[in-house]
């Protein structure tokens, strides 16, 4: 998976939007969207949300964990735990990022809403490079992943798999020369983590 791959999925996330237009139902092949009633509060997929607001057609409604409180919250819980705490959003970075570029105006406190979520993501790669850096380092067979996102995910993989079945390569053939014999690139071992 790919950063468009994580954008269009995260598109696919609902959110709410307040419509200056009225119009019936719409019937989309992701599901049904609308009634329309100017005035009044509607959940639409991300995509639909963007597009409407850049067209005028309404304002968009922050998700409840874009509250600069809630992100707050959010940092301190990741910055005091040393395992990956569980985000309000599969996609929180994508979501954000297309929110915060479509309509920064729509979001209140856009600014320190903007820099939270950079905070927590820069805390959350942190601690994703030295856990990879302690596996790596204690030789790991399989690791678990718990709350991870897939955005996160795709930061290490085209590494990570590759930099294991370098470091099995190197084992092997220290093994192979200690008890010298054999061909140790003959040996294949697959470590794909991801």
């Amino acid at each position: 998976m790919n950063a468009a791959d994580g954008e269009f999925l995260a598109e696919r996330e609902k959110i709410q939007i307040i419509p200056n237009f009225s119009h019936d139902k719409l019937y989309l092949i992701a599901g049904d969207v609308g009634p329309f009633v100017a005035g009044l509060p509607c959940e639409v997929p991300l995509w639909l949300a963007v597009n409407l607001r850049q067209r005028g057609k309404c304002r968009l409604v922050a998700p409840s964990w874009m509250d600069p409180d809630a992100l707050t919250q959010k940092k301190e819980d990741e910055a005091q735990s040393k395992v990956f705490t569980e985000m309000p959003s599969q996609y929180y970075l994508a979501v954000a990022q297309l929110i915060l570029t479509t309509a920064p105006q729509d979001v209140p406190n856009s600014q320190l809403v903007k820099t939270l979520v950079k905070d927590i993501w820069d805390l959350r790669i942190s601690k994703l490079r030295s856990s990879v850096a302690e596996f790596v380092r204690e030789s790991g067979r399989h690791a678990r992943l718990y709350h991870l996102t897939p955005t996160e995910l795709n930061t290490i993989q085209p590494v990570l798999p590759a930099a294991l079945d370098q470091l099995h390569r190197l084992s092997s053939a220290a093994v192979t020369a200690a008890s010298g014999g054999g061909d140790a690139s003959s040996q294949q071992h697959d470590t794909s983590v991801l």
